[in-house]
């Protein structure tokens, strides 16, 4: 089964403001109650029609200007068919030479106010067809011209075909517009998505040195068992082998899915990943770049620093959080005062004995004059990376600008193994 089409909306239904809204209802009202007693006297008194006949084409040609508001083309095809009615039957009627024919004035003002909605709703192909269908009902009324051609005559042509370009180039300059908009706003998703995904591939590539170190770990361990333990049984000798073999072929699909996911973009992947240790080094240089940096690390069960007993995922989602942290503070506050915080406790909110590790950068508003910039390029995505390398480690982060012009960033990762 096909679904029923769609009822048309009034014209500008589609705008922001409710007066908008309500002008095109506003307009066919006003239209309709002064044109329909208007044309029923001028054509009755002035051009001396019936008037039955006279009430009957008001009705015709100034109530379809409310169909106009959600129907224009509808509301065009009664109108036009009585103007043209009209206007044979004044042929049947003595009236005076300085009246105009074929269309008298309140007809021209429906007309012209019929066509204000076909301009804003129709297409341009449409809009030409009316044009012609009025220009030569115009031009054929004229060959039996009851008291001769005049320039009056053409009235209702010109005033339609003007009002007819100028609301259809405002339909189209409004839909040029909205599809601009559009496209626009679809441009600046595909960008975040983008941005997301060139994040997650470059913290893979990053990942995969991590996990091939373990591998590699892994292969020697199981290499070498039959050299550090002297009398394995065949058996056993045979499954350290396998796990060696294991670990290999690993490390070859590893390889494979790292050329999928390397680009042309990515440089210096083959360096050690930073860590733990390195987070004061970043510290220390960001301070050289002329912002005040204090730096803390402290063990809260210990009461000693923070060491690098962690794991190298989670030490290098802290390295870059904090590495991504230091750049933004640089670029959009430079000279303001940071303070970079590491810190390792128990969870109280977790399961019992879960440690964690927080990562905290936190700066106050910037001086005057700013300082020269550390970096003109981030190393990352900003918060997008920072938030997919906390979601893989399974942590928790909170960023945000603080109530005095600066920003916090604190990031909670797990130090549990299992997660």
């Amino acid at each position: 089964m096909t679904a029923p089409p769609a009822s048309p909306r009034p014209l500008l239904s589609g705008a922001s403001r409710r007066w908008i809204r309500v002008l095109p209802w506003g307009v066919a009202f006003v239209l309709c109650v002064a044109l329909l007693p208007t044309t029923i006297q001028v054509l009755s008194v002035e051009y001396g029609m019936n008037g039955g006949l006279a009430s009957a084409l008001a009705v015709a040609q100034a109530a379809p200007l409310l169909l106009a508001v959600v129907r224009p083309l509808h509301a065009w095809y009664v109108i036009f068919a009585a103007d043209v009615a009209g206007a044979l039957a004044l042929l049947a009627v003595d009236f005076d030479e300085r009246h105009l024919w074929p269309f008298p004035p309140m007809e021209i003002v429906g007309y012209v106010g019929l066509c204000l909605a076909l301009g804003l709703r129709e297409p341009r192909r449409t809009l030409l067809r009316v044009w012609l269908a009025t220009a030569g009902a115009n031009i054929g009324l004229g060959f039996v011209a009851p008291h001769g051609t005049s320039a009056g005559d053409a009235l209702l042509t010109i005033l339609s075909g003007v009002t007819l370009v100028l609301c259809g180039a405002l339909r189209e300059r409004y839909e040029a517009q909205r599809r601009l908009a559009e496209q626009e706003t679809i441009s600046e998703a595909e960008r975040g998505r983008r941005t997301l995904l060139e994040e997650r591939a470059r913290i893979a590539r990053e990942m995969h040195d991590v996990v091939a170190h373990h591998m590699s770990v892994i292969t020697v361990q199981a290499d070498t068992a039959a050299y550090r333990h002297q009398g394995l049984p065949p058996d056993e000798q045979a499954e350290f082998t396998s796990i060696a073999a294991t670990a290999r072929e690993s490390l070859g699909e590893m390889r494979r899915l790292l050329g999928v996911l390397r680009n042309e973009e990515a440089h210096g992947e083959l360096a050690p990943q930073p860590g733990l240790t390195r987070i004061g080094q970043l510290a220390e240089a960001t301070a050289r770049a002329g912002v005040p940096v204090e730096f803390t690390a402290w063990d809260a069960d210990s009461g000693a620093d923070v060491d690098a007993a962690v794991p190298e995922a989670v030490s290098l989602s802290a390295y870059r959080i904090a590495q991504e942290a230091l750049a933004n503070v640089v670029r959009h506050a430079p000279g303001a005062p940071t303070r970079v915080s590491l810190s390792v406790s128990v969870s109280s909110d977790a399961e019992a004995d879960a440690p964690r590790l927080t990562v905290l950068v936190v700066n106050g508003p910037p001086p005057r004059p700013p300082a020269a910039p550390l970096e003109v390029g981030g190393t990352g995505h900003g918060l997008v990376g920072m938030r997919e390398r906390v979601r893989l480690v399974g942590g928790v982060l909170d960023a945000g600008p603080l109530p005095d012009g600066g920003f916090r960033v604190a990031a909670q990762l797990p130090l549990d193994s299992q997660r």
